[in-house]
């Protein structure tokens, strides 16, 4: 065995020398087609191309030529050859952490104090084992299950092989053991309370092979993970640490085949990945392995009717299930909280109707969206910063394979395997538009969705517009989600009709031209889908004028260019030129610009400011605020009460938790994660827990979504805790993103929308609800080192901001978490969190930080924008660049610690602490 080991390792070490040699002759072929002039660079990368499609197909005719053992070990090279060349960079961010935990632990003792309390959890009082806490957990229960159950989703279901018709099944593989449910990291939850899925198969009626069970249950390297809940920070240490290989799967024996045969013809397998915050997913861990592969063609060779589970919260190739006709269905049920196995086992009995609808679009080939092409390492060669060109601009996902593929409907199936909203039934439904009112101020429809089957069933209607198109005009998708709604559940020949309504002006393009929005002339195509490729019916909306929005509807502010200040323009995809502006990282320029390195490395304070009032006796305390506006005068009365030294203590001690200012009435609260319910990043606690937020948008249930908000707030009433960091609407840009499980989806519209119920529910409970990470915080790698993001301001808009301007105005929020990114070269961008959050959406509430890294700090924070530091680590030298900033910049200090307070207690007032 050693000797196997020695030999492997040897192995390894070769092919890593292969591949830093291949890395090295292309970087040196990047530098000589850079040095090329533009009219021949473009022919040198294409024929580059040809040269890389004609290897790849070089390589495919050796292996056949090879004999089957050989073909084996050269498979298991070339495996070993991409892993290592893909290999995410795991250590970016977190592993200063550990160090920065090291150094700082040996040298600084005030510091150790303040990271012993925050990771200990020493400052967190909340009560989790009253009567009320107990009751709210089992609410939360209800909900989480009821989120599964209408989360999960069929994709495939040929001759009605679902449900099963006996009853009976053989779970095959070491995953059944493994269930994946949640994710890794802050974004985790409490899993003690999970339902194996043996037992959930016993619960819902259906007969598993015990034999087999027994079989897999007896291998030496397989232990049955149900129930095991690290703590956030231990699934990020060993997300790092893991290596990107899958784990191999156990071999099963030709008589477990045999006797897993005479007990059934019907199999199940299930397919996973693993994901964690800190850590990107590789390719080839949204690929079957070589081993699960032969599990899965031993299994369909053998077996009649076989079932595929989809157990991940990223996308996941799938097109093996099309190459054997035994593989009759496949169900995603994503990573669905503690009781998901439940919702899967009735789905195979029948007792539950599947109803939810897939949030990405799946297709043969991941690395086929154009997004792929820059998601990973790149870093400037003359700024100490890495960087990320989002080059699709807003051709994300559907956006771009409905757009690129129209009118090819070959291409477009060769390509798309489950477009995105997809989703089966075991009933059937008629839709028919009963009345219609379209005009300038509102797209309005009533659909009466009949259940024309013989199983009562839940449908839901999406809704998606086509807005016309100029070449060479404003960018414009081909389809665009508008909006949806679901039904109740029908019993068959029932019927519901369905309101369905929202804003023209939603239909609305960005023009960075003239920098407003506009619905230009021409027909709008208003189209009913079951998802976004298959549309039941069209309705036809003619605007005869172009109509110009020059400023929010809701605040009045005129819209301006936000993003543009470092000048650092990008090629972003167009669809006048899809293939000649298709991006690539091959001719990325690595050279920052003397632009973009002032702007990163230069904050500016406003000295002119007036420097306010502080330590003044007013006799006020904040309670006498309650239910005053944000702008009402006695708030400057209140503020002018606060030293400067109170005001820093109280923004620089803020991860997890705010300080107590008793002689002001100011109370601690208590701040938790997570998305899937209430989570500690350093402790284990007893908390409800809910399937990830992919599954939660995958119900396509607004109502739902306020139900889970309204559940984590009556929790959270019942256990003392006052702020929520969440929900996560970041959109899922690549399948590759570490913590997709704990975003949405691929659409800004959708993310909004269920985002907009969670939030609405927990802030009406009297939590602040801070919604997260504002913005662009689609990757793990590098992010925790300041990663410098670059779009443009149409795709920021329309994509990557809609989720969170939906929230703010839908949710009612009082709070938000900033992202890691640099946007538009600046940390804690005041055009960001000023001009666009507040200004121009209105919000009124706190922002804080997220974790607090080396190149966040507490001085550009309060007088950008950003309240609170997340500070695990440093709080004390958040302190203290406070104080040296203070001395040299004392009026615009001031007035932004002033600021902060005052946004930080007023959504503390919107707390239950005052209900």
């Amino acid at each position: 065995m050693l000797e196997y080991f020695k030999k492997r390792k040897y192995k390894k070490q070769e092919i890593l020398q292969r591949v830093r040699e291949d890395k090295a002759k292309r970087k040196e072929r990047k530098q000589e087609i850079a040095a090329l002039p533009e009219t021949d660079r473009k022919a040198e990368i294409e024929s580059d191309k040809l040269l890389r499609k004609d290897q790849k197909k070089q390589r495919k005719e050796e292996l056949k030529s090879l004999s089957r053992k050989e073909r084996k070990v050269a498979k298991k090279e070339a495996k070993m050859y991409k892993k290592l060349r893909n290999r995410p960079r795991r250590f970016t961010g977190w592993a200063v952490f550990a160090t920065l935990l090291l150094i700082i632990g040996i040298t600084v003792g005030p510091t150790v104090t303040s990271i012993l309390a925050n990771v200990t959890g020493k400052h967190i009082t909340i009560d989790t084992t009253s009567e009320e806490a107990d009751e709210a957990r089992e609410a939360a229960d209800v909900v989480s299950e009821e989120i599964a159950n209408e989360g999960l989703v069929l994709l495939k279901n040929e001759n009605n092989s679902l449900p099963l018709a006996d009853n009976k099944t053989n779970v095959f593989g070491s995953t059944a053991f493994t269930f994946k449910y949640g994710g890794g990291g802050s974004g985790a939850s409490d899993q003690t309370r999970a339902v194996s899925l043996f037992d959930a198969l016993t619960n819902a009626g259906v007969e598993y092979n015990k034999e087999l069970y027994d079989y897999y249950a007896g291998l030496p390297e397989l232990e049955e993970g149900t129930g095991q809940s690290d703590t956030g920070v231990i699934q990020v240490i060993k997300g790092m640490l893991s290596s990107d290989e899958a784990e191999g799967e156990p071999d099963v024996t030709d008589a477990a085949i045999a006797q897993a045969k005479q007990y059934s013809e019907n199999a199940l397998i299930i397919v996973q990945s693993e994901a964690v915050e800190a850590s990107d997913v590789s390719l080839n861990e949204l690929k079957l392995s070589d081993e699960m592969r032969e599990l899965v063609e031993k299994v369909a060779e053998n077996f009649s009717n076989v079932t595929i589970v989809v157990n991940a919260g990223n996308t996941l190739e799938l097109g093996f299930v099309e190459e054997y006709p035994s593989i009759q269905s496949v169900i995603w049920v994503g990573t669905p909280g503690p009781f998901g196995t439940n919702s899967l086992a009735k789905a195979l009995s029948g007792e539950l109707n599947p109803s939810g609808r897939i949030t990405d679009t799946y297709v043969y080939d991941v690395e086929s969206s154009p997004a792929s092409e820059n998601f990973g390492d790149y870093q400037y060669e003359n700024l100490d910063k890495a960087y990320l060109n989002y080059e699709e601009g807003i051709y994300i996902g559907y956006r771009y394979y409905e757009t690129f593929y129209q009118g090819n409907e070959e291409g477009y199936n060769q390509t798309v395997q489950f477009p995105f909203g997809s989703g089966l039934s075991y009933t059937t439904f008629d839709w028919n538009i009963v009345n219609q009112e379209l005009n300038s101020d509102s797209i309005e429809m009533q659909v009466e969705v009949t259940n024309t089957g013989e199983v009562a069933g839940k449908d839901v209607v999406q809704v998606y517009y086509s807005a016309p198109y100029t070449p060479g005009g404003i960018e414009k998708s081909a389809i665009n989600l508008a909006t949806f709604e679901k039904t109740k559940s029908l019993e068959p020949g029932e019927s519901e009709v369905l309101t369905i309504q929202y804003d023209t002006r939603d239909m609305a393009s960005y023009d960075m031209e003239n920098e407003n929005y506009i619905l230009e002339n021409g027909t709008y195509e208003i189209k009913l889908g079951k998802n976004v490729h298959a549309i039941d019916s069209t309705l036809n909306f003619e605007l005869p004028e172009d109509i110009v929005y020059q400023s929010d509807a809701d605040t009045g502010t005129e819209y301006q260019n936000r993003f543009t200040k470092s000048e650092n323009e990008l090629t972003v995809l167009s669809r006048n030129d899809l293939e000649g502006t298709y991006p690539s990282d091959q001719d990325d320029s690595k050279v920052a610009s003397d632009k973009v390195i002032e702007r990163v490395q230069e904050h500016n304070y406003d000295d002119d400011v007036e420097m306010p009032t502080t330590d003044a006796d007013n006799g006020l305390i904040l309670e006498d605020l309650k239910g005053l506006d944000y702008d009402d005068p006695l708030w400057d009365e209140f503020l002018d009460q606060m030293t400067v030294d109170q005001m820093i203590e109280y923004v620089s001690e803020a991860a997890y938790h705010t300080i107590e200012i008793d002689e002001l009435g100011i109370p601690n609260t208590v701040l938790m994660d997570g998305p899937a319910g209430f989570s500690f990043f350093f402790k284990q606690f007893e908390a409800g827990a809910y399937p990830t937020e992919i599954v939660m948008a995958s119900t396509w249930n607004k109502d739902l979504a306020y139900e889970m908000g309204e559940a984590i707030g009556q929790e959270a009433k019942a256990c003392g805790i006052h702020g929520w960091y969440a929900p996560a609407l970041n959109v899922h840009r690549s399948p590759q993103g570490g913590r997709n499980f704990e975003y949405m989806s691929e659409d800004p519209v959708l993310n909004g929308m269920i985002g907009s119920g969670m939030a609405k529910g927990a802030q009406d409970q009297g939590v602040t609800v801070f919604m997260k990470h504002f913005i662009m915080n689609e990757q793990e790698t590098n992010a925790r080192s300041g990663l410098l993001v670059w779009s443009n301001e149409q795709a920021m808009r329309e994509i990557h901001l809609r989720p969170f301007e939906m929230t703010v105005k839908k949710g009612d929020v009082t709070g938000a978490m900033s992202s890691f990114s640099f946007i538009d070269g600046k940390w804690a961008n005041p055009e960001l969190l000023n001009g666009m959050l507040r200004d121009e959406w209105g919000f009124e509430g706190v922002v804080s930080s997220d974790a607090v890294f080396g190149f966040m700090e507490a001085p550009q924070a309060i007088t950008s924008g950003n309240d609170l530091m997340l500070d695990i680590l440093t709080a004390p030298n958040q302190k203290q660049l406070l104080e040296e900033a203070y001395k040299e910049h004392p009026e615009a200090i001031t007035v932004g610690l002033r600021n902060s307070m005052h946004n930080a207690l007023y959504a503390t007032l919107k707390t239950h602490i005052f209900n």
